[in-house]
C-alpha cells in the first residue's frame, strides 16, 4: 500500500488489527507478507487485516480461485472498527475444511454496521484459501 492510498497504516510494534491482542508485526504482517496461515481462522483474522489495510492483493491471493471475483476493489472511506470471532468449526492445521463465524464492525462517514459471516475455508495444496461465505443479519 502506498502511503497515499487512503487506508491505515499499521506498523509491526501496533496492535494487530485482528484482534488477537498481538503485535502486527507477530501476528498478521507476516500473512500478509507471505507465509502460509497455519489454520482457517488465522487465515480469516489475516483477511480481515487486509480489508483494513486495504491490501487487495492478498485479499485476491488467498481467495479460492473458482470463488474469486474478477474485480475486487476495496473503498478507502470504509473503515473497519473490530473483529468478533463467534465461532470455529475444524480449520485446523491437520484439517481439509473449517468455518469461520464472525463479525466484524465498520463505519462509512456517519454509517455504521456490522458484518455477521460464517465463512467457508479450504485446505487445498498445502495452503488455506478462502471459499465463500453466508452473511447473516447483525
Amino acid at each position: 500500500m502506498s502511503p497515499d492510498s487512503g487506508f491505515p497504516r499499521v506498523a509491526d510494534a501496533d496492535r494487530c488489527p485482528c484482534g488477537s491482542g498481538e503485535r502486527f508485526g507477530g501476528c498478521c504482517a507476516p500473512l500478509l507478507r507471505g507465509t502460509p496461515a497455519p489454520t482457517a481462522e488465522r487465515l480469516m483474522r489475516s483477511r480481515y487485516t487486509a480489508f483494513v489495510v486495504g491490501d487487495e492483493r492478498y485479499l485476491a491471493g488467498t481467495w479460492h480461485p473458482g470463488t474469486c471475483p474478477a474485480d475486487l476493489t476495496l473503498d478507502p472511506a470504509q473503515r473497519w472498527t473490530g473483529l468478533e470471532i463467534l465461532e470455529v468449526d475444524a480449520g485446523g492445521e491437520e484439517d481439509a475444511r473449517g468455518i469461520v463465524e464472525f463479525r466484524a464492525g465498520w463505519r462509512s462517514g456517519r454509517e455504521r454496521g456490522v458484518l455477521h459471516e460464517r465463512s467457508r475455508f479450504v485446505r487445498q495444496s498445502g495452503r488455506w484459501w478462502y471459499l465463500d461465505g453466508r452473511i447473516d443479519p447483525p
